[in-house]
């Protein structure tokens, strides 16, 4: 086999491994993640007054 031939050989299955390792990625990592939030309690006046705005 000339060395063009063998070339396009192994850059066509290193395209075909690669997209095959991206396809098994997409189905083995979750979808969404959970996302933690905190909520702090309001200290002053104006923070639980602006807590109660943004809670509206």
């Amino acid at each position: 086999m000339n060395d063009f031939k063998l070339k396009m050989t192994l850059s066509i299955l290193g395209g075909i491994v690669f997209s095959f390792i991206f396809i098994l990625l997409t189905f083995a990592l979750p979808i969404q993640q959970k996302e933690h939030v905190v909520i702090k309690k309001a200290k002053g006046k104006l923070e639980i007054i602006s807590q109660s705005l943004q809670n509206r």
